[in-house]
């Protein structure tokens, strides 16, 4: 078995671009293997073994074979294990914090997801309500624990290895659902965290044109790989290259695109 460790991924997960940053701040890329998982597919029953079963990923498995899930648990295994720097904060009450902001990422991710997902156009403004309410918290936290920095603290850390993966996936909720940070006052502090975190040059893996094209299935609330009713291919799929495909319709309530719309059947 190779000595480097292993890590089964899809490459435009946020979940796995978190440990795709973690090494680049590092400057060890080369110091994991990244097996792509195409999920349009079952998986494959070598990986379901390793797993016992669970098909959730990013997924690591060490040298000696040990498999490790979730992708927090993940990353903080690799800032212990890979470089002599780590990304984490090593004052202990600093570290706190920042994992006092790590807390809040749960309920923000399961909440964009929702609202890219959602088919009710009457639903709606509940989501953004909902969002605003997760944004507003941040927005405070940062405000309070860090007023003139520009990151949580003086550099790029572990808070934003976290987080910046989701600014980027709710690009989709800017491009489907008209919605993004409002450029307020009352959200100053989050947007300059935002917007230094997708400008950061560790952050690069993907791409707004990316991230839009492959998740136009979850815009019609089909995730995960899952096939819609008329379609034969996901636009998880491989082929053709997603920068081969034209851009999706942006009112995802009035029109599903077909396979030959999204440029899937060449």
């Amino acid at each position: 078995m190779s000595q480097k460790i292993n890590v089964y991924h899809i490459p435009v997960c946020p979940f796995s671009q978190r440990l795709e940053i973690l090494l680049d701040l590092k400057g060890q890329q080369d110091a994991v293997d990244f097996h792509v998982v195409d999920i349009t597919k079952p998986r494959d029953p070598e990986l379901l073994a390793k797993t016992r079963g669970t098909t959730s990923l990013p997924v690591l498995e060490t040298a000696d074979g040990d498999i490790l899930k979730e992708s927090l648990v993940i990353l903080r295994y690799l800032d212990e294990v890979i470089g002599d720097k780590p990304i984490r904060q090593q004052d202990p009450l600093r570290h706190a914090v920042e994992n006092m902001l790590i807390a809040f990422e749960g309920p923000l991710t399961m909440t964009g997801y929702m609202m890219v997902m959602n088919q009710k156009p009457d639903e709606r403004q509940s989501y953004i309500d909902k969002m605003l309410s997760h944004y507003r918290t941040l927005n405070d936290f940062l405000a309070h624990h860090s007023p003139n920095n520009t990151f949580l603290f003086e550099e790029f850390g572990l808070a934003e290895a976290v987080y910046t993966p989701l600014f980027m996936r709710f690009w989709f909720l800017d491009y489907f659902e008209d919605f993004d940070i409002p450029q307020t006052e009352e959200f100053a502090r989050l947007l300059k965290l935002r917007n230094a975190c997708v400008a950061h040059a560790a952050t690069q893996q993907v791409s707004r044109e990316e991230i839009v094209k492959l998740y136009y299935d979850y815009a019609l609330g089909a995730g995960n790989g899952a096939l819609l009713a008329g379609r034969e291919k996901s636009s998880f799929a491989f082929t053709p290259d997603w920068r081969d495909r034209p851009w999706p319709p942006k009112d995802k309530y009035a029109h599903r695109a077909s396979d030959q719309e999204l440029g899937l059947t060449a």
